[in-house]
């Protein structure tokens, strides 16, 4: 009988949890938690009672190695230190997205995973959709020809936009990183991903269109329980929050990213108290709430790419174009046209939950947990869908088009095979 992974886990918040459940549903033992909030330690413990707590990553580390794996989900800003210094323990490591919040420290965690040789997975939960699974499939197959172009779109969502980047932890790219790092090196990587080609060139625009002092509504309060103008405003945190309380996927995230108490009285609480419940138009936010990013791979195909908190918080749109063919999929339907033909087929994916973290990106996270759990059983690292090159690339993108975003330039990517 095949012994069961072991797991450390550090950070216990909502993505710590999340893979902590699905490593265990795979046959994975969590067995030490490390998170300085108390009521983290103590949940992830009842849900896995062989887990030992640790009141930080540090302090597991300065241990002997204590299980086969880590898995780091830290704050983006704390990812360099533990995951190259669990790399230097000869832990195997799965981590967060976005890997860290500056080049360098991405460049340190690729080579200290590299020299260790462990097992490195980043959490790019989207390639293991079952719904990104067919549609590389399809292309790959070479069914439409030849990509020439693409255009994507990532719907944020009005009320997540609001939660995670105005009133939240990645509201301000001093504290954080900015937006398109933080959220969307999801999208950039899947691009990488569905194309198998790199990017050379890199032009964006974008800015914080809304979220701001000069968009605040008169007479509003600073917080929404106070606030004569709450009903009829979009962004209202009572109508957002307290219809969740209840609802088992919902309480997971985002409630308990407000308070650990995700009862109606807590909940409210914590609006009345904590960030949370600020009006969006009176927060110390910055990062933007809208950017569009074109990019241009090796080989000459293009490709354009919208990120806008303007949308339902829904799956991504894509639209792939080929020279034989081309593709449209909504992350659970894909319908490929043949040029020959002129025939069209739908292919319906039937993604495991919807597109959100509470429902597990569509199966990503449930698949991204299984193939680290088999390269670190089988010691092929080839189970995880991306290399930390791949990874770093893909981060690399990111910053391109926030420096293209800044200064109005196209940016050439380092190593790129273009000459201008």
């Amino acid at each position: 009988m095949t012994r069961a992974v072991t797991l450390a886990l550090a950070g216990a918040g909502s993505r710590g949890t999340v893979y902590a459940r699905h490593a265990a549903a795979a046959g994975a033992e969590i067995v030490a938690v490390a998170d300085p909030v108390a009521a983290r330690r103590s949940r992830v413990a009842a849900e896995h009672p062989t887990a030992v707590p640790y009141e930080d990553w540090r302090e597991l580390a300065r241990l002997p190695r204590q299980a086969d794996a880590v898995v780091i989900t830290t704050q983006d800003a704390d990812h360099v230190e533990p995951a190259t210094r669990f790399a230097e323990l000869g832990y195997d490591i799965l981590l967060e997205k976005p890997m860290a919040v500056s080049e360098d420290d991405c460049r340190r965690i690729v080579d200290a995973a590299e020299r260790s040789a462990s097992i490195f997975a980043v959490c790019h939960v989207m390639r293991y959709m079952p719904y990104s699974k067919a549609l590389k499939e399809i292309i790959d197959s070479g069914r439409i020809g030849e990509i020439v172009s693409v255009q994507h779109l990532e719907p944020v969502g009005w009320w997540h936009q609001a939660h995670s980047y105005v009133r939240g932890n990645w509201r301000r790219s001093d504290e954080s990183t900015f937006m398109l790092l933080a959220k969307s090196c999801h999208d950039l990587d899947w691009l990488v991903h569905l194309t198998g080609r790199r990017v050379r060139r890199v032009s964006s625009f974008g800015g914080l269109a809304h979220f701001h002092a000069g968009n605040r509504p008169e007479g509003a309060a600073d917080r929404c329980l106070d606030c004569p103008v709450e009903p009829g405003c979009p962004y209202s945190a009572p109508r957002t929050y307290l219809p969740m309380v209840g609802d088992p996927s919902w309480e997971k995230w985002p409630l308990r990213v407000l308070t650990e108490d995700v009862t109606t009285e807590g909940v409210t609480e914590a609006l009345r108290t904590g960030p949370y419940g600020r009006c969006v138009y009176a927060c110390d936010n910055d990062v933007v709430d809208h950017q569009v990013v074109n990019l241009e791979f090796d080989g000459g195909a293009t490709a354009a790419f919208t990120m806008t908190a303007f949308t339902p918080l829904d799956f991504r749109q894509t639209r792939v174009f080929g020279t034989h063919g081309s593709i449209e999929g909504d992350g659970a339907r894909i319908t490929v046209h043949d040029f020959v033909t002129g025939a069209s087929e739908t292919i319906e994916t039937v993604p495991e939950g919807g597109a959100s973290a509470s429902d597990g990106h569509g199966g990503g996270d449930r698949g991204l947990v299984e193939a680290f759990l088999d390269a670190v059983r089988t010691r092929d690292p080839g189970r995880v869908l991306s290399s930390p090159g791949e990874s770093l690339h893909s981060h690399l993108i990111a910053w391109a088009a926030e420096r293209s975003r800044l200064t109005g330039e196209t940016v050439t990517l380092e190593g790129s095979s273009h000459a201008g």
